[in-house]
């Protein structure tokens, strides 16, 4: 399990409950939570005087979930290679192979044994290989399960059981309902404590953690969820799932009442395509992207929350094609409005490759629509390959460059010079590059240093206005300064990586 605080989210080892046509006939079997079953345990309105009697009608189809894994690891003895490399219990060096374990949570979904888990429940970690999963029901009853099929982009995984009679199950809810300060239950399996039952309420739905992605969108809850709970089912008070325990924000590794649960309405067609045993295939425009930050917005005197920049254009890609360029505000994706909670990478995943959708920007002020055709996602090995800008050398090629002082320093604390066809080859850009380059940064407690700005950095623009002089950046910052906006929109092009778009505060 992974635990972070700030920006980034901690998977959970746990277990969730989601319903799922197979079309495989379950004779006279019904869902644990079917609606007949569940009328008369929670009144539509408000919370029950007690969870017990829903906890023992779901309760028997989460399940625990267990892996053995072989993980090669490095193994260190400081006597190798030497006459005493045997004393002391030391062994040889070098990788090893080792047993270890992992521990989560799921759900059936069918009287015939479909279970759904959160991908990284079942996947080895880093050179790791699984070579056995175990599903336990409550009862301890332990099954052999064949992993049926897996989406690592969404964090979803089916697997499979076989037992001599029909299994209890629970069906999917539909997310889309849920509301917040709705009550909920998580079931899953909290440091390996089996059955586990917690209560809490819907804290914010389709809730952006920041960590990026397609699926970057959850259901918030301040039910206690902790390591263990990964994949455990989030049910509302009617008894449907409408979320699969899934990520922490934590300081300290434990539960503080900030839980992530994949909603329902996400989980369900990529589970039913995972069972049918059809190829997860999700859209994609090639294009780098970044959020409308208070900063960026107040650079260009824009809304805030309300679209998204695009920082680089992948050649020949969808985006390409369309004319969409660096720099350009996306505000509707498809006739959709792109905002923190359905961003430009989650419309897309979600279109069909082939598909040709309508794409609103903003480019110097003026608004546009473009029309692109959606392609199919690469691989992540093929994404990986995509790179952008050159390595670094191993000189600094700003040696003995006067900077200019003045405007420039004062307004954004640090000082540049404009760039020549000697520094653009030793930084390994193209001789015929414009623009100013850091050389120093004069106020380590400036914006600009805050968001990591360093000597070589290259500025290749300015709110979209090229500075290849001095006295072009001083007048585009004047200008800033003198329609009150508190930042400028830079263009950063750093040695080894695509340019960006970053806004700076002016001092």
């Amino acid at each position: 399990m992974k635990y972070a605080y700030g920006v980034t989210s901690a998977l959970l080892l746990g277990g969730a409950a989601i319903s799922l046509a197979t079309g495989v006939p379950a004779g006279a079997q019904v869902a644990q939570n079917d609606a007949g079953a569940m009328g008369q345990i929670v009144p539509r309105a408000g919370a029950p005087g007690s969870f017990a009697e829903l906890t023992q009608q779901l309760q028997p189809a989460v399940v625990n979930i267990s892996t053995r894994q072989k993980v090669r690891v490095q193994a260190t003895n400081p006597f190798a290679g030497t006459p005493f490399g045997d004393l002391f219990g030391g062994g040889p060096s070098g990788p090893q192979t080792r047993e270890a374990q992992s521990l989560g949570s799921g759900f059936i979904v069918s009287a015939d044994g479909y279970v759904v888990t959160n991908n990284h429940v079942i996947s080895a970690e880093g050179q790791g290989q699984v070579g056995s999963i175990t599903v336990t029901m409550p009862d301890g009853t332990e099954y052999p399960a064949k992993l049926v099929g897996k989406d690592a982009q969404s964090d979803l995984a089916v697997l499979k059981i076989s037992a001599a009679k029909p299994l209890p199950f629970v069906t999917m809810g539909d997310s889309r309902n849920a509301r917040v300060g709705d009550w909920v239950i998580a079931i899953g399996n909290p440091f390996g404590l089996g059955g586990t039952v917690t209560a809490g309420i819907v804290s914010a739905v389709y809730r952006n953690t920041g960590a990026g992605g397609a699926y970057d969108r959850y259901l918030q809850t301040d039910a206690s969820i902790n390591r263990g709970n990964s994949g455990g089912p989030l049910f509302d008070m009617k008894g449907e799932v409408i979320g699969i325990n899934n990520a922490i924000f934590s300081p300290t590794g434990g539960s503080v009442g900030i839980g992530f649960a994949i909603p329902s309405e996400t989980a369900k067609p990529i589970v039913d395509k995972l069972i049918r045993g059809e190829a997860i295939e999700r859209g994609y425009l090639g294009v780098q992207i970044a959020p409308m930050t208070e900063d960026l917005a107040d650079s260009l005197g824009l809304p805030h929350n309300r679209g998204e920049i695009v920082q680089s254009v992948v050649d020949g890609g969808g985006a390409s094609k369309a004319g969409l360029e660096p720099g350009d505000i996306v505000t509707k994706v498809n006739g959709k409005d792109v905002t923190p909670e359905q961003t430009l990478s989650f419309i897309v995943a979600n279109t069909a490759p082939g598909s040709r959708i309508p794409i609103e920007i903003m480019r110097d002020g003026k608004r546009m629509t473009l029309t692109a055709t959606v392609g199919k996602r690469p691989s992540d090995e093929e994404l990986a390959q995509q790179s952008f800008g050159q390595q670094a050398p191993d000189t600094d090629p700003l040696d003995g460059k006067p900077s200019v002082d003045g405007v420039i320093e004062k307004a954004l604390g640090f000082s540049a010079v404009p760039m020549t066809p000697q520094i653009a080859g030793n930084l390994g850009v193209a001789s015929n590059t414009q623009g100013m380059v850091v050389t120093k940064m004069v106020d380590p407690s400036s914006h600009a240093a805050q968001v990591g700005l360093q000597r070589g950095d290259i500025i290749l623009s300015a709110n979209y206005r090229p500075v290849p002089t001095a006295a072009a950046f001083e007048a585009v910052l004047a200008e800033a300064k003198a329609a009150n906006r508190p930042s400028v929109l830079l263009r950063i092009l750093r040695r080894g990586q695509p340019a960006a778009y970053i806004p700076i505060r002016l001092r």
